[in-house]
């Protein structure tokens, strides 16, 4: 589980700039690498990314002025390699609503997290064909779509349910050499009943301003 000093929490007003500077895709990309495969010089993840390294040591210097990224130890002196300062970016949701222009980040944020989760869907299905991961994971591994009606005291509840259970889990198998590295992404998105009118007009195509203010 990740501990408090893990945890790099954004304040919209005072990390306003940070925030700008994680709104760029491929930062977005490269801090999520760091964070799941460790320590990488920038030459390393052009290569994974199919960018140039001179991209990718620019954008790993802007993670950097904003404390999102540091200098790893080095293995030889040729090359500088990055770490992720912190393991997780949070902030309140509350927060980002009342400022201005943030939603738009909340946005970009978790459809970034959506596009990690279908790559990560990849690499498990890639792993487990090709031996990489023994068969005793095919079981438990999984993704749910559950729709639950719950109220909003019901599902902060169930968030603090699962914090807690995960630290419990990730602190019993710390230790444990068959442990492996999990995906885990959740997610509980309350969604305002249809309007059945709404429902019915298809007259508006995909991407007018119709679809989208909805």
């Amino acid at each position: 589980m990740v501990s408090e000093e893990q945890k790099r929490v954004l304040d919209p007003e005072q990390d306003a700039a940070a925030l700008k500077a994680l709104t760029h895709p491929l930062r977005i990309r490269l801090l999520g690498m760091l964070r799941q495969d460790g320590p990488a010089t920038a030459s390393e993840l052009a290569a994974s990314t199919g960018e140039s390294s001179a991209s990718t040591s620019y954008h790993l210097r802007v993670l950097a002025k904003y404390a999102f990224v540091a200098e790893a130890e080095h293995r030889d002196g040729r090359e500088r390699r990055w770490r992720a300062v912190h393991s997780v970016t949070s902030w309140s949701n509350k927060a980002m609503a009342a400022a201005p222009g943030s939603h738009a980040w909340v946005s970009l944020s978790r459809r970034a997290q959506i596009e990690h989760l279908e790559a990560s869907l990849a690499r498990h299905e890639a792993d487990i064909a090709d031996g990489r991961l023994g068969q005793e994971w095919v079981e438990p591994s999984g993704i749910n779509d559950l729709m639950p009606r719950l109220t909003p005291e019901s599902l902060t509840e169930l968030w603090d349910v699962l914090d807690r259970k995960l630290q419990e889990l990730t602190t019993r198998d710390a230790e444990d050499p068959r442990a492996a590295q999990v995906v885990f992404l959740t997610a509980g998105l309350p969604l305002a009943p249809r309007d059945p009118a709404a429902a019915a007009d298809t007259s508006a195509p995909a991407g007018t301003d119709a679809e989208d203010a909805s």
